[in-house]
């Protein structure tokens, strides 16, 4: 079915191939990766914008020991095909399987580990200042795609690389834009002119020539800056001290190939404008490129998703609750840092575009601009992931929660994410958020009561995080009226003896199947800050075993709150505190991940026997 591409299996036997082979096996890695990941699920759109990209890569330069870094890393599918994981494409994401982002220890092709954005400058200048102090010729090459260069840190590694000499290459993804009418014949032409090595070496000389006669050197760099203004869209990157060459068309094989071939014989910082197109050659996806950013199975013949189930998934309770309550009170504004699709605000960008703001991923950003609404009598809304939140810890201790500005979080994906794994999990967010003055977290049990705590932070005068999981939760129905709970407040969904167990979140469902079987009381706690304390003090006196069970890591979570309150209450009565372990968790199902963790019903129940015993 793909008789060149089957004989692929280690970026050497692409080199081999001559170049007029190369379109033959763009084709077939374009029809490949559609087939797979509609078996697979994952992501789609990204991947079909850089197969030629990739392919031209792997071609010119010498990897593994050429270094390419990817940004993100959920445009890596043609990579991990085209270096001996083509056949691994099968168990994509699966428990066992491969990963969906580029990890060090599953190929010496993957050099560095991704899954958050904006890293790929930074660690490719460190790997190219590696090779200079070791003498190495070895290229680094940075792909970041044009949203990650929204991100203040690819600006600092712009800013730091800029002013030394390593051998890095910058290449810019733009898919933001359709290929233009500059990148055309005349633009690729004068782009493999500006990346050749006269064109450098002229422009190299005559610094060194007019640096004696700094008048004249800065009346030269003028007229560059010129004529280079007059066809590339900006000097922006040359600013920064890199070589701007583009932009080209970066489905274009033999510009892209002549193009690489120049720059890797270039001495000092280069940037590559590369234009493409989401989802490019797969037309359901060039219509649709944020439909197919992440896919579950679909029939490729036709990009339909595969049936599904019909609950209402926590993302959706949250996205209605926001349009709902945006209809009552005109001061709330709605922020997210480019996960205006991930995290359900696009009804509410509809319906309010004037209270809507994707500051782009610019997550430090984000949490400090809501601080400033909230300075000023807004109430801003945070729409976030648990994982990208950690990116933004210092805005939020010393911008939001030491000023108590009343700013609400609404914490998507807390807990284990299933196929994304470890780089997009919520392990952390109840460690790193309890520990803050002035905080209130609160962990819904059930789709009704997330509803009800984003209603219980909005009408909180200080910070409140709500953090819920991803995909659906229990079936419960969702009641359209909203009603504020009492801060602080747990309550016992049932009633058993001699052991209790404490469940937050999510691990209510769990708890309680466990507490059937054991004959257990069960208290659904809501709050981890703050704790119930008059519910811990009344559990502890009545029972011989205090269980705490939390979607997240055990260390510093919820079960250390509740020993930390029965420590100061003198209290000296046993505790089990189950969570996730210490080690990033692989990516899998989530039920399957839940169980290897011990947080289903069985697991739950096992603990306890062991700790009885």
């Amino acid at each position: 079915m793909y008789p060149l591409l089957d004989t692929i299996n280690s970026p050497d036997q692409l080199r081999a191939l001559e170049r007029k082979q190369l379109p033959e096996l763009v084709e077939q890695l374009r029809a490949f990766l559609i087939d797979s990941v509609s078996q697979t699920g994952g992501h789609l759109s990204s991947n079909l914008g850089v197969v030629e990209l990739t392919t031209a890569l792997h071609y010119v330069f010498n990897t593994p020991d050429d270094r390419l870094v990817w940004d993100v890393g959920h445009q890596t599918y043609p990579h991990k095909i085209l270096t001996g994981r083509r056949k691994a494409m099968t168990q994509l994401r699966k428990e066992g399987g491969i990963a969906g982002f580029p990890r060090r220890s599953e190929s010496e092709y993957d050099t560095f580990g991704t899954g958050h954005s904006s890293t790929s400058i930074s660690a490719a200048l460190g790997m190219a200042i590696a090779a200079q102090r070791s003498g190495s010729e070895r290229r680094a090459v940075a792909i970041i795609g044009d949203g990650a260069m929204t991100a203040g840190m690819a600006f600092e590694a712009l800013n730091n690389a800029g002013a030394m000499d390593a051998n890095l290459l910058v290449i810019l993804n733009d898919n933001d834009m359709s290929i233009s009418p500059n990148v055309g014949a005349l633009q690729n032409y004068l782009a493999r002119l500006l990346s050749g090595r006269f064109y450098d070496s002229v422009r190299r000389s005559g610094e060194k020539v007019l640096g004696v006669v700094p008048p004249i050197l800065e009346l030269a760099k003028r007229a560059e800056e010129h004529v280079k203004g007059m066809m590339t869209p900006s000097t922006l990157f040359e600013e920064f001290g890199f070589n701007y060459i583009g932009p080209i068309d970066g489905h274009d094989l033999d510009v892209l190939i002549a193009t690489l071939s120049n720059i890797r014989q270039l001495k000092g910082p280069q940037f590559l404008h590369v234009v493409t197109q989401k989802g490019h050659g797969y037309q359901p996806a060039e219509d649709n490129p944020g439909k197919f950013h992440g896919v579950g199975k679909f029939d490729p013949s036709n990009g339909h998703a595969m049936a599904g189930g019909g609950s209402k998934t926590y993302t959706q309770v949250f996205g209605e609750w926001l349009v709902d309550m945006a209809a009552l009170d005109e001061r709330l504004i709605g922020i997210t840092p480019a996960m205006s699709d991930g995290s359900g605000l696009n009804e509410f960008a509809e319906k309010y575009p004037e209270r809507f703001f994707d500051v782009g991923i610019a997550e430090q950003h984000a949490l400090t601009f809501a601080a400033g609404l909230a300075c000023d009598g807004m109430k801003p809304v945070v729409a976030i992931y648990s994982t990208f939140l950690q990116r933004a810890y210092d805005q939020l201790i010393h911008d939001i929660a030491l000023q108590n500005l009343p700013v609400v979080f609404a914490i998507d994906r807390a807990g284990l994410v299933g196929a994304d794994g470890p780089t997009h999990a919520g392990s952390f967010d109840i460690s790193y958020l309890r520990c803050i003055p002035n905080m209130v977290v609160m962990t819904p049990a059930d789709e009704n009561e997330c509803r009800q705590m984003l209603y219980t932070a909005f009408q909180h005068d200080g910070p409140a995080a709500v953090r819920y999981p991803r995909g659906c939760g229990s079936g419960v129905a969702v009641v359209k009226s909203m009603q504020a709970l009492t801060i602080g407040r747990g309550e016992i969904r049932r009633k058993g003896r001699k052991i209790a167990i404490l469940a937050f979140g999510s691990m209510l469902t769990p708890a309680m199947q466990a507490g059937e079987k054991i004959d257990a009381t069960v208290a659904n706690m809501r709050f981890v800050k703050p704790l119930d304390i008059a519910l811990i003090t009344q559990l502890a006196a009545e029972h011989d075993l205090l269980v705490t069970v939390e979607e997240n890591a055990v260390m510093g979570g919820a079960g250390t709150a509740v020993m930390e309150v029965l420590q100061g209450l003198g209290a000296d009565i046993p505790m089990l505190c189950l969570g996730l372990p210490d080690r990033f968790i692989e990516h899998g199902t989530h039920e399957t991940m839940l169980a290897d963790c011990g947080l289903n019903a069985d697991g739950i129940i096992a603990a306890i026997e062991k700790k009885l015993t």
